[in-house]
């Protein structure tokens, strides 16, 4: 039980410290900064649009080639469905010949 307690305290400790270090990295990055207060967020607003307008690409993109897939799936299912029929076709004719010709041997015997 104390093992388990003490692990939690060094996971607390370590992630404690994490965001200390964080805070204090960046608090001296913004006091430390050559750029003023307004081009540090200019910089942030552009890099923000950037990002939006990157994902909104890939998002666009994404959509159209799930269209396309969806294309081509509905394609593929249709040709599918065709050599089926034509197969299911085949078959009762192949069946109906064999019947004729059992029905036909039947006779003669």
């Amino acid at each position: 039980m104390s093992d388990n307690h003490d692990e939690k305290s060094v996971v607390l400790c370590f992630l404690t410290g994490m965001g200390l270090g964080a805070l204090i990295g960046a608090t001296t990055a913004l006091l430390l900064a050559p750029k003023s207060g307004r081009e540090t967020r200019d910089d942030i607003k552009h890099a923000t649009d950037d990002a939006r307008a990157r994902a909104d690409k890939v998002v666009h993109d994404l959509s159209e080639s799930g269209e396309e897939l969806v294309k081509k799936s509905k394609e593929i299912l249709e040709t599918t469905k065709t050599k089926v029929q034509q197969a299911v076709d085949s078959g009762k004719e192949a069946v109906a010949k064999r019947k004729e010709a059992v029905k036909g041997e039947a006779e003669e015997s």
